[in-house]
């Protein structure tokens, strides 16, 4: 790459984040609408008499790649897999009313999620996103969310949730504000569901422990015939200081092979502690096995995840990830049948000028141990330069 490029991605990666604030500089507290109209848009009749809550938000980003690739890709980075681009990766909307889980009455909710933009592809659903709207090359509309919940006061209460959900799975979320950083890590994109179809009980034990438990339609599939199990345990300390999370998910998985149904197994860990006041500490584990069919070998990937996230002021937070993924048999990240480790190291910040608006630069380095995946097949590693703009509304 020569001089003057590498100094377009420099400009690009200072400028986007103050252009961004300037056109902004009025979506203060209650979001652009409120700006713009003079109103909360969930204090508007009838929202509050039927406790209807409307959000989203609005993300663009760039991702710089010194190197240049032919391709113009970071692959097999994700959601930033564009190389020296600016993408609109999210626009988000969503309606909720959230189940009441406090008292002693029956009670109902429900929530429905919209996603457009270049990371709507990765947590597209087969048999439903793709066949409502099609499928794009660039930009896609999903809907992520779809579901209604049904809490019963059943001993400790019993909340039945049924539809489209986030999976339970792992640490990451599809949903940007949800992440500290804006790349993903491996195990998020490769090793882990999206979402799901079906029905899903959640019962709390006693006020630290909570059982999750249910049946869907398998990973990121309409799908009726691969029955999936997911289930999960949640726990928090008394302090509130230590919690961890245990989710698993079996059952078939469909493959063109035949029309052969065949075994997938996971489980994911996560365990998150404050340290310090300010200082949290993030560990995640994901294993999985998938039993072999007529003309595929039997399959397993592993991985493990830290952060260490550090809250400097209530503006601005510091972050770094280390992950390390291992795709046994080469057949969730490449699809060559080659076995290969991937690493990655992620260091970056989230900053709030005003409210409303998040901003997260960062730079990432990886490296895959065994084979050439980077710069268009030629180099073992790489480093990116990036950025994303959050605006809340």
């Amino acid at each position: 790459m020569c001089l003057s490029q590498l100094k377009k991605i420099g400009a690009s990666l200072f400028i986007a984040p103050i252009l961004l604030p300037i056109a902004s500089a009025h979506a203060d507290e209650g979001g652009l609408i409120k700006t713009l109209t003079g109103y909360n848009i969930n204090e508007i009749t009838p929202a509050p008499t039927i406790k209807l809550k409307f959000g989203g938000w609005v993300e663009t980003g760039f991702t710089g790649n010194p190197r240049g690739p032919r391709n113009k890709s970071n692959y097999p980075v994700s959601f930033n897999d564009g190389a020296n681009q600016f993408k609109l990766h999210q626009v988000y909307a969503y309606i909720e009313k959230e189940v009441d889980t406090s008292g002693n009455a029956w009670d109902i909710g429900m929530r429905a999620d919209l996603l457009y933009g270049t990371d709507a592809k990765f947590s597209a659903t087969s048999h439903f996103d793709t066949t409502i709207l099609g499928v794009s090359p660039k930009h896609q509309l999903v809907f992520p969310q779809l579901y209604a919940s049904l809490y019963a006061p059943i001993g400790n209460g019993l909340t039945l949730t049924a539809g489209h959900f986030y999976t339970l799975i792992g640490y990451e979320s599809v949903m940007s504000p949800n992440n500290f950083f804006f790349s993903h890590a491996y195990t998020m994109r490769y090793a882990e569901p999206f979402t799901h179809m079906g029905m899903l009980l959640s019962y709390p034990v006693n006020s630290n422990l909570t059982v999750k438990s249910g049946m869907v339609t398998g990973w990121d599939s309409l799908s009726r015939h691969t029955p999936n199990y997911l289930g999960g345990l949640n726990y928090a300390s008394d302090d509130k200081k230590t919690s961890f999370a245990v989710s698993l998910i079996t059952g078939d998985a469909r493959t063109t092979d035949l029309h052969k149904n065949h075994n997938r197994t996971m489980y994911s860990v996560v365990v998150e502690h404050r340290l310090l006041e300010k200082l949290r500490y993030v560990f995640q584990h994901d294993f999985a096995v998938e039993a072999k069919t007529a003309s595929t070998p039997s399959a397993a990937w592993y991985g493990i995840n830290q952060y260490l996230l550090y809250d400097i002021s209530d503006k601005l937070g510091a972050g770094l990830r280390f992950e390390w993924f291992h795709d046994k048999n080469g057949t969730r990240v490449m699809g060559d049948g080659h076995n290969q480790d991937f690493i990655g190291i992620t260091a970056g910040l989230n900053y709030k000028p005003i409210t409303g608006i998040t901003l997260r630069p960062e730079i990432r380095y990886d490296w895959a141990t065994r084979h050439h995946v980077f710069k268009d097949g030629r180099d073992k590693d790489q480093i990116l330069l990036s950025v994303s703009a959050i605006l809340h509304f």
